[in-house]
C-alpha cells in the first residue's frame, strides 16, 4: 500500500483553526507523559547506514590488506603487475557479496559474536575456494603466490575479525543509549493495542522500544496499562508529546474498520516527521505479503513516511556542509562589504538573531544582517515589514531586495546545522497573516516543519517569498513546501540552489 499524499491530506484537512490551540500555546501532558519527555534521549541512527557503512569498511579493509600483502611481497620477486591488484579487488567485492548472502549485515547480529564470526568466516573462506578454482580452471595457478595467498586469507581474517570486535562494542554502545530503538507510541488502549504490544514484546531482538499508548475513550474499552505500557494521554497529545521527545514511529492498534476514526486521527498526525502505520495484526482482512510492512513478523500497513532518512539524510546533510562551505567561502567578501555598508548605514549591530521554526517545530535562532533601524528592531516580526516601511534603512531596502540579508544563514548551514541550503523557509514563531497566526490561517502548516528548514526552497524560486498580506500566498508557500518535501532528492536540491540566483533577480517584487 502507497504512502498517503500529503497534499490530499492538506485539502482534505477538516480541522477548523479556531478549535485548534494557538502556535505557542502548549497542551499539559498527563504526569506520565512528561515522565517520558523527561528523559534524555539520544539521537537515532538508522541501521540502515550502519549496514551500508560495514559494507563500504569491510570492502576498503581487505583491498587494503590484499594490496599491502601484494606491495609488501610479491612486487619485490616478481614486479608490479596490474592484474594482481584487478584480481584483490575481485575477491574482495565477492566477499562482500558473499557476506551479504550470508546475511551477515544486520544490526542485531553485529550485537552477536558467535553467529556472525561463524558466517563470516565461512563465507571467507568459500571467496578463497572460489579463487582456487578459477585459478585452476584458467592455468594460472603457477603465477599465484601461494604465500601471499595464505597471508590475505590469514590477515585478511585477523583484520575482519578486529573489524567485527570494535563493531559489536560500538553497536552495543548505541543500543544501550537507546540510539538504536524505534521509540514507538500505540493509538488504541484495548483489547486489540494489548494484543498487538503482546505480539511485538514477544519477538527476539526487536528494536521496538514501546513508550505508552495513547487513547480518546474514556469507557471500559480503553485500559489505563495496556500490556504494561502505561496510558500516556489522547489523541491529541500525541502531537505536543512528539515535540518534546524522539518519536519514530506510531502505530494503530485500532481496526482497519474505524477508518473515519482512523482518518480523523490521521488528519492530526500527519504533520509530524514520524513514520504512521496501521497494525494488521488483528485484521481478519488479508492482503498481498508484499503489500505489508513488518515489525519483525507483525504485519502492518503504512500510513505515512518519514520525509528524507536513512542514505538521504546523509546525503543531505554531505551536501549542506560541503555545498554550504564552498558558497560560504566565497560569499565572504560580498558579506564583509555587505557589513561595512551596514555599519556606515546606521548605528547599531551589523547582525541581528531571530527566533524562528525549525525541524519539529522546535525554536532556533536564525542569523541575518540587520536591515531595520536599530531602535525599531523587531526581533519576534511581529509587524510584517511592508513596502516604503519606515523601519527599513537605505542599505537594508538593498539588502532585503536582493536577500543578501540572508548569507548570515549560512554560519547556521555550516556550523550550528540547523538549517539547510534548500528546504521551507524558516518563518518567524510570531509571523501572523493579519491577526491571525499562520498555522491559524492554513491547516496542515504545521506539515513543512517535518524537514530542517533552507536558506532557499521550491517556493521561493517560484515567486512565493517576502510579505505575507493574504491568505493565498501563505497557502501556495504551505503547497509549494508539501511539494518540495514530497520530492526531495539531491539533485532536486541542486536544481533549487542552480535557480536561486536567477529567481532572486527576477521574481522579487514581493521581497521589501
Amino acid at each position: 500500500m502507497e504512502p498517503i499524499n500529503a497534499r490530499s491530506m492538506l485539502d482534505a484537512a477538516a480541522l477548523a483553526a479556531a478549535d485548534r490551540p494557538p502556535m505557542e500555546r502548549r497542551l499539559r501532558l498527563s504526569p506520565a507523559a512528561l515522565a517520558v519527555t523527561n528523559q534524555k534521549v539520544q539521537r537515532a541512527i538508522s541501521p540502515i547506514v550502519i549496514a551500508g557503512a560495514v559494507r563500504v569498511a569491510d570492502f576498503f579493509l581487505l583491498g587494503l590488506v590484499g594490496v599491502a600483502l601484494y606491495l609488501g611481497y610479491v612486487t619485490r620477486l616478481a614486479g608490479f603487475h596490474w592484474e594482481y591488484v584487478a584480481a584483490i579487488f575481485g575477491m574482495t567485492a565477492t566477499a562482500v557479496i558473499c557476506f551479504q548472502a550470508a546475511d551477515i549485515y544486520q544490526v542485531q547480529v553485529f550485537r552477536g559474536q558467535l553467529r556472525q564470526m561463524t558466517r563470516m568466516i565461512s563465507s571467507w573462506a568459500f571467496v578463497f575456494l572460489l579463487f582456487i578454482g578459477a585459478s585452476f580452471f584458467a592455468k594460472l595457478g603457477n603465477e599465484v603466490s601461494r604465500l601471499w595467498l595464505s597471508a590475505f586469507f590469514f590477515v585478511g581474517l585477523a583484520a575482519l575479525i578486529a573489524e567485527r570486535l570494535f563493531l559489536r562494542s560500538m553497536v552495543r554502545g548505541w543500543a544501550r543509549e537507546g540510539r538504536l530503538d524505534r521509540r514507538t507510541i500505540i493509538v488504541g488502549s484495548d483489547r486489540n493495542g494489548e494484543h498487538l504490544i503482546e505480539a511485538l514484546k514477544a519477538q527476539e531482538d526487536s528494536d521496538i522500544d514501546i513508550l505508552g499508548v495513547f487513547d480518546d475513550r474514556n469507557d471500559s474499552r480503553a485500559l489505563e496499562t495496556c500490556a504494561g505500557s502505561p496510558k500516556l494521554g489522547k489523541v491529541d497529545d500525541i502531537v505536543e508529546f512528539a515535540r518534546r521527545t524522539r518519536i519514530d514511529l506510531v502505530l494503530f492498534a485500532l481496526p482497519i474498520s474505524a477508518e473515519t476514526r482512523i482518518l480523523e486521527m490521521l488528519k492530526k498526525l500527519w504533520v509530524l516527521p514520524v513514520d504512521i502505520r496501521l497494525s494488521a495484526h488483528t485484521n481478519k482482512l488479508r492482503f498481498r505479503p508484499r503489500a505489508y510492512s513488518y515489525l519483525g513478523k507483525v504485519p502492518t500497513l503504512d500510513v505515512f513516511e518519514a520525509p528524507i532518512t536513512d542514505w538521504d539524510l546523509v546525503m543531505k546533510w554531505l551536501f549542506d556542509h560541503v555545498g554550504g562551505g564552498v558558497i560560504l567561502l566565497l560569499a565572504l567578501p560580498v558579506m564583509a562589504l555587505v557589513a561595512l555598508a551596514i555599519k556606515l548605514d546606521s548605528p547599531g549591530p551589523v547582525l541581528f538573531r531571530q527566533k524562528r521554526f525549525g525541524f519539529n517545530n522546535e525554536r532556533i535562532d536564525v542569523f541575518k544582517f540587520r536591515s531595520l533601524y536599530h531602535h525599531q528592531a523587531d526581533p519576534t516580526a511581529a509587524k510584517v515589514v511592508t513596502k516604503n516601511d519606515p523601519r527599513v534603512t537605505r542599505v537594508g531596502r538593498f539588502i532585503r531586495k536582493t536577500s543578501l540579508d540572508e548569507l548570515p544563514q549560512l554560519f547556521n548551514v555550516v556550523f550550528k546545522g540547523n538549517l539547510s541550503l534548500v528546504g521551507p523557509r524558516p518563518h518567524a514563531v510570531q509571523g501572523k497573516l493579519q491577526s491571525r497566526l499562520f498555522d491559524e490561517a492554513v491547516d496542515g502548516y504545521f506539515a513543512r516543519h517535518r524537514v530542517k528548514p533552507g536558506i532557499t526552497g521550491w517556493a521561493q524560486i517560484n515567486g512565493w517569498r517576502g510579505e505575507v498580506d493574504s491568505e493565498e500566498k501563505i497557502q501556495k508557500r504551505v503547497e509549494f513546501d508539501l511539494y518540495y518535501i514530497e520530492n526531495w532528492s539531491v539533485l532536486f536540491d541542486f536544481y533549487i540552489l542552480l535557480k536561486t540566483p536567477l529567481a532572486l533577480m527576477t521574481k522579487n517584487e514581493n521581497a521589501y
